[in-house]
């Protein structure tokens, strides 16, 4: 399988944008710290930045916007769909969860 270089680039920076919203989210609430997910983006390592989103978005009460922000960064990365990504599918679980609860509320 030959991976277009631009195309990639591509899916990074939509996947990247998709994290940076959701951790705009967080970026206001007290006792959140986002240094590792700064970190973690910093180095392009989108799956654990995704990791890290979802969990500390886990116990709180966070709008619509930042999970359909993370399922949309899930299915760019293909989180849902494939097998490889097995460390990263307890979060992709946790965000379809907490997705679907958001949009019952609204």
């Amino acid at each position: 399988m030959t991976v277009d270089r631009e195309e990639l680039q591509a899916s990074w920076n939509q996947t990247h944008g998709h994290l940076d919203a959701a951790r705009a989210h967080l970026m206001s609430l007290p006792d959140i710290d986002l240094s590792p997910t700064l970190e973690f983006l910093e180095h392009n390592e989108l799956g654990l930045a995704f990791d890290c989103l979802v969990y500390l978005g886990d116990d709180l009460d966070l709008p619509l916007t930042f999970w359909h922000h993370l399922d949309q960064a899930a299915r760019e990365m293909r989180l849902s769909t494939d097998g490889l990504h097995k460390p990263h599918l307890t979060a992709a679980d946790l965000r379809r969860r907490h997705l679907a609860a958001a949009s019952e509320k609204e």
